[in-house]
Formats: structure tokens, C-alpha cells, sequence
């Protein structure tokens, strides 16, 4: 064999047991990637390439959305070890809330948003006060408050059954994209706006991961070998640019997918990049511990399950403007879907473990599942069993890692 042939195969080798090798470390982070393209794979055959259509990928990401939002917050909650119970409803009160100021009041939507919003993070403080003063388990916190808020979602919808939103502003939220820049665009029957931002956005994150490379070998930190780290760069900017393509198909980007991505954004940014996203984790980690070190528990739940509150506010807006109506069985087990979502996207039972980006995945996961399933004709009561044996499916393989050590 000559020089080059073997210089060949042990660079090919070497390729392959590198990319073996980060794999099998970063199995938890990695897993649930392999499981959305699986599921892509699967619905885009059994259902004639039908599942990843423009329209269909739209209608998607709009219904991830609102579970995103409510699976970002959760991941925060189990990640310090505790669980709520109530956004479901707490989201379908707030979103009727937001109707009746619409629509019975009057009031302006650049008021009625913010106002929810705020009232969101109020109820979210409310439930945090009994397990963070009183040391009440927030099982049982957040169940008092699934059922005050389904029978206060009765009660503000008693009169009509349904409020009926006509506000174009706000029904644009869940219903509406943004405009194009140019009235021809380059490419026709194309986006073009759509394909722009997804141009930036796989520059920016290229530099910002060369960037944060280049700090991590400047403190002799651990990094992806050379040739797993191009991959990764290639694949994911090759995924972002196929979603842009088949949005940029369609009808652009949606402002729930806007909202959505700027939400999982800032809180990406505040646990990775933040002295309160390491608290948050240390306190998951071990409570005693953080507490010890003058982390104050208390004030990292109040500010974890406030925030929740603030993010099930949002979801009941888009889930109302989506419907453009709000309904008596708005929120109707938004929180197993969130807490699915979260589980599904990495986050431990344990606590201390879980990441933004996760939880936006196992919702994707989740709704892909659901909409792939419609498509298919499946009768709902298997879809049921599906997405239940999917979320068993998830809990065991976080531990099964967890004892494994990876």
C-alpha cells in the first residue's frame, strides 16, 4: 500500500472514531437531533413527501410555538428540581383574559400584552410562594393552581362559551408573517426577507462558533476535534438553510416562529452566559450545596416559576391569537405537553441537567410526531399512545445515561 493510500484510511479512520467518540460523550445533547431527523425521515416517506411541504413545515413551527414557549420555562422549573402544574390553564385563562380586554374592554393591544404578560408573572410568584416560604411540595402548589385557574377560565367565559377576537394586530401573532423587503422578489414564488435572515443567521453563528472555540483553546478548555467541529458548522448551517428555503417557499417567516426563536434566544443567552443561569443550575444540582455557597434558593425559585408564569402568559396569547378566540378548554394539558416537550429534549428528572435549545427540539419532536400522525390518518386514541410511549422512552434514556455516566 503506498504512502498516500495509507495516509488516506487513517484519516478516514481517524474520522470515523472521532465522530464515534463525540457520539457516544455527548449521547444526551446529540440523541434527540437523531430523533427529529428520524421522524422527518420517516412521516416525509409514509406520507409521499407531503410532511415536509412548505405549507405543512409553516403550520408546524406555528403550532410549536406556544408548546415551545411553555417547554422553555418548564425545563427551567424541573431543572431546579421542582414542577408546575398550572401553566395549561394558567395559559387559557390569560389568553381569555387578554380577549376580554380586546374585545369587552376596549383597551389597545400594546397595552393588553404587556398587561398579560405581567399578570402572568404575578400568578407565576403566587404559585412559587408556598413552596419557597412554606416549603409546600410544588406538585401540590401547582395542582391548587391547575384547578383555580380552569375553574377561573369557566367563570370568564360563562356568557358566551366563546370570545371572539377581531383585533388584525393581534390576530397577527399567531396568523400573520412578516413582510418581504421588496415588492418582486429575487427568486419568484420566494421569500425574499425569509432567505436574508436565514443568511445572517448562519454567518452569525459560524463566527460565534469559531469565536467560542477560540476562547475555550485560550483556556485549554476541551473542544470538539477539528473535523467534528467543521461537521457540526456544515450540518447545522446545511439545516438551517433548508428550513429557510422551505419557509422561504411558502409564505416566510411566521411572528410565532419570530417570537418564538427571540424567546429561546434570551433565555439561551441568560443560562449560558449569565452569573442567575449558573445559579439556576446549581441549585438543580444540589440545593444544600448552593445555598451553602450563598446562592439564595428561595430567590432563584421565585425568579425560575415567575418567569414560567411570564411564558405561560405568552403561550395563551399565541394559542389565542392562533384561534383567533378564547375558548372554555383553552390549555386543556398544555403542561403535559410542555413537560413532554422538556423531558423529550434532554432535561433530567434529577435536576441540574437540561438546556434551552433541548427543549425547543423535544417540542419539535413532540408537535412533528402529532402533525406527522394527522397526516397519516392515525385514529387519535394510537396518536395517545404514541406520544406516551415516546415521553417513557425519554425518562429511560436520561437514566440510563445518567448511570452509564455519560
Amino acid at each position: 500500500m503506498s504512502s498516500l493510500a495509507r495516509a488516506a484510511e487513517d484519516k478516514s479512520t481517524s474520522f470515523v472514531g472521532n465522530l464515534s467518540s463525540v457520539l457516544r460523550q455527548n449521547i444526551r445533547e446529540y440523541g434527540m437531533f437523531i430523533a427529529l431527523f428520524v421522524i422527518f425521515a420517516f412521516f416525509t416517506f409514509t406520507t409521499n413527501g407531503i410532511f415536509i411541504s412548505s405549507r405543512n413545515i409553516s403550520n408546524l413551527l406555528n403550532q410549536t410555538g406556544y408548546i415551545a414557549v411553555l417547554a422553555v420555562g418548564m425545563t427551567l422549573v424541573i431543572v431546579i428540581r421542582q414542577i408546575d402544574l398550572s401553566v395549561g390553564f394558567l395559559a387559557g385563562f390569560l389568553g381569555a383574559v387578554a380577549a376580554i380586554a380586546l374585545v369587552r374592554w376596549g383597551l389597545s393591544v400594546w397595552l393588553v400584552i404587556p398587561l398579560v404578560l405581567g399578570l402572568g408573572i404575578v400568578a407565576g410568584l403566587i404559585t412559587a410562594y408556598p413552596v419557597a416560604r412554606l416549603g409546600i411540595p410544588s406538585f401540590v402548589a401547582s395542582l391548587a393552581g391547575w384547578l383555580i385557574y380552569r375553574g377561573a377560565l369557566l367563570v370568564v367565559t360563562a356568557g358566551t362559551g366563546t370570545i371572539v377576537i377581531s383585533n388584525e394586530i393581534f390576530n397577527a401573532i399567531g396568523n400573520g408573517f412578516i413582510p418581504d423587503v421588496i415588492d418582486t422578489p429575487i427568486i419568484p414564488g420566494v421569500h425574499t426577507l425569509t432567505l436574508l435572515l436565514g443568511v445572517v443567521a448562519i454567518i452569525l453563528f459560524i463566527f460565534s462558533q469559531i469565536n467560542d472555540r477560540r476562547k475555550k483553546l485560550a483556556y485549554n478548555f476541551q473542544v470538539l476535534p477539528f473535523d467534528m467541529f467543521i461537521l457540526k458548522l456544515v450540518f447545522i448551517s446545511l439545516l438551517v438553510a433548508a428550513i429557510t428555503w422551505v419557509l422561504a417557499g411558502y409564505n416566510g417567516l411566521s411572528w410565532t416562529v419570530v417570537i418564538m426563536i427571540v424567546v429561546v434566544g434570551i433565555y439561551q443567552f441568560v443560562t449560558t452566559q449569565t452569573v442567575l443561569g449558573r445559579h439556576i443550575y446549581a441549585v438543580g444540582g444540589n440545593p444544600e450545596a448552593a445555598e451553602l455557597s450563598g446562592i439564595s434558593v428561595r430567590r432563584i425559585i421565585f425568579i425560575v416559576f415567575g418567569s414560567m408564569g411570564m411564558l405561560a402568559a405568552l403561550s395563551g396569547i399565541l394559542f389565542a391569537s392562533r384561534l383567533r378566540s378564547a375558548t372554555t378548554t383553552a390549555g386543556t394539558l398544555f403542561e403535559l405537553d410542555a413537560i413532554a416537550a422538556a423531558y423529550i429534549g434532554g432535561v433530567s428528572s434529577a435536576g441540574g441537567v437540561g438546556n434551552v435549545i433541548g427543549s425547543l427540539i423535544g417540542a419539535l419532536v413532540y408537535t412533528s410526531l402529532t402533525s406527522g400522525m394527522n397526516l397519516m390518518g392515525i385514529d387519535i386514541a394510537y396518536q395517545y399512545i404514541v406520544r406516551g410511549a415516546v415521553l417513557a422512552a425519554a425518562v429511560i434514556f436520561d437514566v440510563a445515561t445518567r448511570r452509564s455516566g455519560k
